[in-house]
Formats: structure tokens, sequence, C-alpha cells
């Protein structure tokens, strides 16, 4: 298998970290192989890519989708580095309202697996971060929801440098508190 697969504190994300092969023209890596994450239990089939560009300290997030569009998301970064955050919004869960996070870069080619029902969102830590990532559903609007990126309820510690502002989206400075999100789930995401 090309991918070291690790569980974070939260053990349905999942870091996986690609095998990369260098030699003096640069570099290979597979970021994803069906069988490979078949063999694993993740998900084979994926339905929509991503991919945004971010300048340093943008944050983008907390962003979900209610069932039954609720999205699994396969997230690499192709150039920069992000700090990306899982949120686990699924009620039935023993890590509910709990958060994890890991960094993404162009140095270390890590991937994150966030399964459906957690609310996701980054920070860019540098100029011109490019991320892409794969979802398990297609976008649906009607089904989008939003926590603001600083709910006191997640307490999440974004890496954000003493003294400057996360620079947001209107909709994201206008996300609700986690208290007042609407958030669902289905058995399938038990």
């Amino acid at each position: 298998m090309p991918f070291k697969l690790t569980s974070l504190e939260i053990p349905d994300v999942i870091l996986i970290e690609p095998k990369i092969f260098t030699d003096g023209r640069g570099c290979f890596m597979e970021s994803f192989k069906a069988s490979d994450f078949q063999k694993a239990n993740l998900p084979a089939h994926f339905v929509q890519d991503n991919f945004s560009f971010s300048r340093k300290n943008v944050l983008r997030g907390l962003h979900y989708q209610k069932s039954p569009h609720a999205q699994g998301k396969l997230v690499l970064t192709l150039k920069g580095c992000v700090w990306d955050v899982a949120v686990d919004l699924r009620r039935t869960s023993p890590t509910f309202k709990q958060w994890v996070a890991a960094e993404l870069s162009d140095a270390n080619h890590a991937m994150l697996y966030i399964p459906p029902g957690f609310a996701h969102g980054f920070v860019s830590m540098e100029d011109g971060s490019e991320l892409q990532y794969k979802c398990t559903a297609e976008y649906h609007g009607p089904s989008e929801g939003g926590i603001l990126w600083n709910s006191p309820a997640l307490g999440i510690a974004w890496p954000i440098p003493a003294g400057e502002t996360p620079i947001l989206a209107s909709k994201d400075q206008q996300g609700k508190r986690l208290s007042e999100a609407e958030i669902y789930e289905t058995k399938e995401m038990a």
C-alpha cells in the first residue's frame, strides 16, 4: 500500500501519508488509489473535486452539508501550507462537538480524510496556498450549514499570529454558534 494511515484523536478522521518517490527530476506520489482505499475501509468513490487558492491568514469554514447531502472529503494541499480542521457534528458520536486538526503542506504531502457528519475548515499559513479536495457527495446549496470559526463551544486554537485577524468571507463572518447551528444525522453517519 502506498499510504500510511493514522487515525487522529477522533478515530474516523484519518491522516493519510503517501509514499513519495524522489529523484533528480523531482517527486512522484499516488494521491488516491481506489483499491487501497477500499482495503482501508475508506471511500473509493468520489463525485466532486474542489479547489481553492488562499492568501496567508485566509480562514475558510467551518462548513458542512446536512443529511442526506453530507459530504466526506479527502483534502490535499498542492502548494503552500494549511492548518486543516474537522469538527464532529454526529450527535450520537462519543466525540460529538470535538475537533481535530492537521497541518497539510506541499512539503509533507499529507492528506486528511474527513467523513460525512463533520464540519470542515482551514486557515492558510502561507500566501498562495492551494487546496484540492475530493467529495463523496455533490454540493447541495439548501443543505449547506456553517458554524462560526471561533464558536466558544468549540474552543479551536487556530494558529493565527498574535495581533493578526483572519481574512473571512462574509458568510463565514455570519456563521452560527455551535449551539444555534442546525445539525442532524442519518444512521449511515453514526
